[in-house]
């Protein structure tokens, strides 16, 4: 056999200032031969997908793997040729007997809501109807008919933080590998939770929720179920939560399991949602504490959601009050990082930090502060393993507080975003992590409590008064019952 794989993915906020062209897919991840290399962000499914088929004996042709931190919409000409160089491969290696493409499910591109909705029937017309055509999606994804109706089978991701990549790639192998020898007949089905918001898989309900849908999978004809949480901050019409149903040969059932499991979800909907304190009420919870570290989450300036990861609003308040024995990042700032390095380690000066992409970053914070470290290429490791890169990196300490500054804009997975600069954030009372929940794996372990807060950031968790103009059915928050 002859098996295709690529990968073209980002998460695009269709609020967020910032474009997204060509120079952030290259920052990020950009590579024709992924699979071979050391794991990083975007890059597990191609890896698992090669260990798998050349255990089988098959042949595999690789084109490329790209990702984009996320941020706003891309650049339509950056989305059409990586597209067609994709497509372009494809066509040089046919005949196939599988194609496995990586997307995100959340892609926007200038003329293109549904990327991946674009892609997958492009690359279907050139597969022909009976070749396997598999595609890996982020659970943050806006599942569409025309996604399903390219795609022999669709997987998301079941866990967030996502701790599953590698897994859910192994499944979608398998699967893909079935029907293409006729062991089974995949039919998809989708139900419209009609909700907007984000769930955390760590904990109850949610942990017994995913446990359930897992257990349901591989018995009665039932081949996959994925539960797509959506992507709040994206202007398009299929934004929302969707619970998908793969089963073998009975669309009936598929539809069936997929609207039990979705209304389900939708009963849930008040025990799910994340409690959220301001800045002022977190930081009384966290100097309450009687140790530390007590993990604040700063999730409306998440840049793995498109934010800008720059806002001050957290910082200006820890400076205003005093607060002190606190760890604090990774704050995007290319020229503040710049100037730490010109210094160098021990130098002392006033730095002005952050608040230098727009109103949802807030005010600049000017500080007196030392150099404790720096750094030409700073690393954090992934949930899935690896490292994800930082770019060049500088640890300042000023008002007792310690500030990691970076130049690759980029969330907060791991403590050693701030160890290998040389900063052991298990020490301080408070750390404030710039991530909205992929943090929690790495650091929930380490903490004596993890608290969400809100602050008036670019992706604010306020879901019922996000400003959507393409979304026309109605949806909890926004209406109470959205199904009557």
């Amino acid at each position: 056999m002859k098996i295709f794989i690529a990968s073209l993915a980002t998460e695009t906020n269709t609020f967020s200032p910032l474009p997204t062209g060509h120079r952030t897919f290259e920052e990020t991840v950009l590579m024709r031969d992924a699979s071979r290399r050391p794991a990083t962000i975007g890059t597990a499914p191609v890896i698992e997908w090669r260990k798998a088929a050349e255990a089988d004996g098959h042949t595999v042709v690789e084109s490329l793997t790209t990702f984009a931190q996320p941020a706003g919409t891309t650049i339509r000409s950056v989305y059409e040729a990586f597209r067609d160089e994709i497509l372009g491969d494809l066509k040089a290696a046919l005949p196939v007997d599988m194609v496995l493409l990586f997307l995100h499910g959340a892609m926007v591109a200038d003329g293109y809501d549904d990327c991946e909705g674009d892609i997958l029937k492009r690359a279907r017309a050139l597969a022909g109807p009976a070749v396997p055509v598999g595609c890996e999606l982020d659970l943050h994804c806006h599942l569409t008919q025309e996604m399903l109706d390219a795609a022999t089978a669709i997987i998301t991701y079941k866990e967030y933080p996502h701790v599953d990549t590698a897994a859910r790639a192994r499944e979608l192998y398998a699967l893909c590998k079935a029907a293409g020898a006729g062991k089974i007949r995949p039919v998809s089905a989708l139900f419209d939770c009609r909700m907007v918001n984000m769930w955390r898989t760590p904990v109850e309900p949610m942990r017994g929720f995913v446990d359930r849908m897992m257990a349901l999978e591989g018995k009665d004809g039932i081949l996959s179920v994925s539960f797509a949480h959506g992507f709040p901050w994206g202007d398009v019409a299929d934004v929302g939560a969707r619970m998908l149903v793969i089963a073998d040969g009975d669309k009936a059932k598929a539809a069936a399991l997929a609207e039990r499991l979705g209304r389900e979800i939708f009963a849930m909907r008040e025990q799910t949602v994340t409690p959220h304190l301001g800045v002022d009420a977190a930081l009384d919870r966290a100097l309450a504490a009687k140790a530390g570290p007590v993990v604040l989450a700063d999730v409306a300036d998440n840049a793995g959601g498109g934010a800008p990861s720059d806002s001050t609003f957290i910082l200006k308040r820890l400076v205003e009050r005093g607060i002190s024995d606190v760890a604090t990042g990774c704050y995007w700032d290319p020229v503040a990082v710049r100037i730490c390095k010109e210094a160098g380690v021990g130098a002392s000066f006033d730095l002005r930090i952050g608040g230098k992409c727009g109103k949802a970053s807030g005010d600049p914070v000017d500080l007196r502060v030392t150099v404790r470290g720096v750094s030409d290429r700073l690393t954090q490791t992934g949930n899935n393993g690896g490292q994800i890169p930082l770019g060049e990196a500088a640890w300042v300490e000023g008002a007792g507080i310690d500030i990691v500054l970076n130049t690759l804009r980029g969330q907060t997975y791991a403590p050693d975003a701030f160890s290998n600069l040389g900063l052991d954030p298990t020490k301080r009372k408070i750390v404030v992590v710039k991530s909205t929940q992929h943090f929690h794996a790495r650091f929930a372990p380490l903490a004596t409590d993890v608290v969400y807060v809100s602050t008036p950031g670019a992706i604010p968790p306020d879901f019922a008064n996000i400003p959507y103009t393409k979304k026309t059915t109605p949806f909890w928050p926004r209406v109470q019952n959205p199904f009557g």
